[in-house]
């Protein structure tokens, strides 16, 4: 019998926020760049929810490769929501919608969906055994329960700079101070066996920021969210950085940025679960 929805589910706080500096690094988001993992299980005719699917651009391509099934996804941000209607619209894919819901107390019966993914979500929770339980719930007996997230803890770059040095501590502690787990990617096979998954098939992929055009893209995008997001509003207020540092790292972004041979890889865990 799947575990019923916690009835008092908690209230998190997410560290990025939904700034448009924020949005563009999500809208860069593919199926193929961030659930490869997940393809060759995909099937046309299959139901998917996609937890927290932020802009849509991940679920809106799985949904072209499991059309005509109905693909559904779902955030707890009714601006970003919109902002994934919008998309939908403009690619007129006609077998996906978006709605607000709750990761902890999905909208939706035991057993409904072939599929339940969710990418870079587990890391923003409080709760992710909790969040986890719910994907297992609402997913049929034999689905499949699909999680990717990301281990800061884990990412290297080039050139060393202690402000990018300086970025990562101030980025793990507000993380952390919103009771979440930054370096998630290492428990998940922990998580999955406390909410109950016996069938586990972890891997792991990595983005990399290296051409010219992905380092000055990525560089740009940092040296924006270090002043201009949630986590710099964060990080202000709760003492953890000030302004002028904040000023000074998103300059480190920038000329790393530019640099001729500069480099920066984010580690991903994956995980392919059955309910």
């Amino acid at each position: 019998m799947p575990d019923a929805p916690d009835a008092n589910p908690p209230s998190d706080t997410y560290t990025h926020g939904h700034q448009p500096s924020v949005l563009r690094s999500h809208t860069w988001r593919t199926a193929r760049n961030s659930a490869g993992y997940l393809i060759d299980e995909l099937r046309p005719g299959m139901s998917l929810l996609d937890v927290g699917c932020g802009p849509g651009t991940i679920t809106i391509d799985i949904a072209r490769l499991v059309a005509p099934g109905e693909v559904i996804g779902i955030d707890g941000s009714v601006d970003v929501i919109e902002t994934a209607r919008q998309a939908q619209a403009e690619a007129g894919q006609t077998n996906v919608s978006f709605t607000v819901d709750d990761a902890y107390a999905l909208s939706y019966a035991d057993d409904t969906f072939d599929v339940v993914h969710a990418h870079q979500v587990l890391q923003h929770v409080s709760d992710p055994v909790a969040v986890l339980r719910e994907m297992r719930r609402v997913a049929k007996p034999g689905g499949i329960v699909a999680v990717r997230d990301a281990d800061y803890a884990g990412m290297s770059w080039f050139p060393p700079d202690p402000r990018l040095d300086r970025w990562l501590e101030i980025y793990r502690a507000v993380a952390k101070s919103n009771d979440a787990e930054p370096d998630a990617a290492r428990h998940l096979v922990d998580w999955a066996t406390s909410a109950g998954f016996t069938e586990i098939t972890p891997s792991a992929d990595t983005w990399a920021f290296a051409t010219p055009e992905l380092r000055s893209w990525w560089g740009g995008l940092w040296a924006e969210r270090t002043t201009s997001s949630s986590f710099a509003e964060q990080a202000v207020e709760r003492e953890f950085s000030t302004p002028e540092e904040l000023l000074h790292i998103a300059e480190g972004w920038r000329e790393w940025g530019v640099h001729p041979t500069s480099w920066f890889a984010v580690p991903n865990g994956e995980l392919l679960l059955r309910a």
